[in-house]
């Protein structure tokens, strides 16, 4: 299953990867009433990921283009 535009824009900026271009599309779908849902969503799956990863005792300070843990290790 391929990423929406906000969940890879989300990934990007998670990781420090979002261009100029890309913030300014970002930030302007968090600002439009009609892509406010897709965004939200993203940083849902987002901190869900995070949660569990808290659960796990795992660090969760790396995330992926596809919602995995980009660090491949724990912080234990």
């Amino acid at each position: 299953m391929s990423l929406s535009r906000a969940e890879t824009l989300i990934n990007k900026l998670i990781n420090n990867k979002l261009s100029g271009e890309e913030l300014s599309e970002l930030l302007e779908g968090i600002n439009s009433a009609e892509d406010q849902q897709k965004y939200s969503d993203a940083l849902e799956i987002y901190f869900d990921y995070l949660l569990k990863e808290n659960q796990n005792g795992q660090a969760g300070n790396g995330f992926s283009q596809n919602g995995n843990s980009s660090n491949g290790h724990d912080s234990t």
